[in-house]
C-alpha cells in the first residue's frame, strides 16, 4: 500500500471517529459551495443537459428508426421484385432507398438501406455507386456483412480491379468462417487473384479450401486447381 493511500485512509478514519473533525470538514465544504455557488450551478446545469440530451437523443433515434423501417418496407418490396428504379427513388407515395438514407441518418434502417442501395446499383451496372453505398454499410450479423463484402468484390471485378476484388472476397470468406459460404467466397477470391496475376495468392485460396473444407461442393475442383497452379509454377 502506498504512503498516499495510507494517509487518505487515515484521514477518512479520523473523520469517522472524531465528530469535531467531521464537523470542521463539513463546514469547509459548505464554505466552498457558498463561495463557488455559480460554478457549482453551472456544473449541475451542464450535467443535467448532457443527461437529458442523451436520453432525448436515444428516444429520438428509436422513434426515427421505427418510422424509417416502416417507410422502407415498400422500397425493399420493389427491390425484391426487381423494380430497381422504384426501389431507389420511390413511387411518389412511398420513399425509395435513397430518401430513407437522406431522411433518417444515423438509424439502423438507413444503414440497411445502404446495403440495398448498393446491391441495386450493382444490378443496374452502376458499379461506382454500388461501391459507395456498400462501403457505407456495416452489420454485426456476419452473414449479411459477408454478403456485403461479396457484392463489393463483385463491383470491383466488374470495374477490372481484380486485386481489390480478391481482397473483399477474402474478407467475406474470413468473416466468421463457415462450411457453407467460405469455400464459395474463396473460389471467387482465387479467380480474382489469378486475373490480377497473383498466382501465389490464388493457390493459397485453393489450398485453404482443400485443407479446411473437405465436405464442400467445390472441394474436388479446388484439388484440381491446386495441382494446375502447382504444376505451372514449376
Amino acid at each position: 500500500m502506498t504512503k498516499k493511500r495510507k494517509d487518505a485512509e487515515k484521514h477518512g478514519s479520523d473523520l469517522l471517529e472524531n465528530p469535531e473533525a467531521l464537523a470542521e470538514q463539513l463546514s469547509r465544504t459548505e464554505k466552498f459551495l457558498e463561495k463557488n455557488k455559480a460554478l457549482v450551478s453551472i456544473v449541475g446545469v451542464v450535467i443535467a443537459v448532457v443527461v437529458l440530451g442523451f436520453v432525448f437523443g436515444r428516444y429520438y433515434i428509436d422513434n426515427q428508426n421505427k418510422s424509417a423501417h416502416a417507410d422502407m418496407f415498400q422500397a425493399v418490396y420493389y427491390f425484391e421484385a426487381d423494380s430497381l428504379g422504384l426501389a431507389l427513388n420511390g413511387d411518389g407515395n412511398n420513399y425509395g432507398l435513397l430518401e430513407i438514407i437522406d431522411q433518417y441518418p444515423m438509424t439502423e434502417a438507413a444503414n440497411l438501406a445502404n446495403y440495398y442501395a448498393g446491391a441495386t446499383y450493382l444490378k443496374l451496372g452502376d458499379f461506382d455507386n454500388a461501391l459507395k453505398y456498400l462501403k457505407d454499410f456495416s452489420a454485426s450479423d456476419y452473414l449479411i456483412q459477408s454478403r456485403a463484402y461479396l457484392l463489393t468484390g463483385d463491383a470491383y471485378m466488374e470495374l477490372g480491379k481484380f486485386s481489390d476484388a480478391a481482397s473483399y472476397y477474402e474478407k467475406a470468406a474470413d468473416n466468421e468462417e463457415n462450411d457453407q459460404f467460405s469455400p464459395y467466397y474463396l473460389i471467387k477470391a482465387a479467380i480474382a487473384n489469378e486475373k490480377s496475376g497473383s498466382i501465389k495468392d490464388a493457390l493459397k485460396n485453393y489450398q485453404e479450401i482443400v485443407s479446411d473444407y473437405a465436405s464442400s461442393a467445390v472441394y474436388q475442383d479446388a484439388i484440381k486447381h491446386v495441382a494446375r497452379l502447382e504444376g505451372s509454377s514449376k
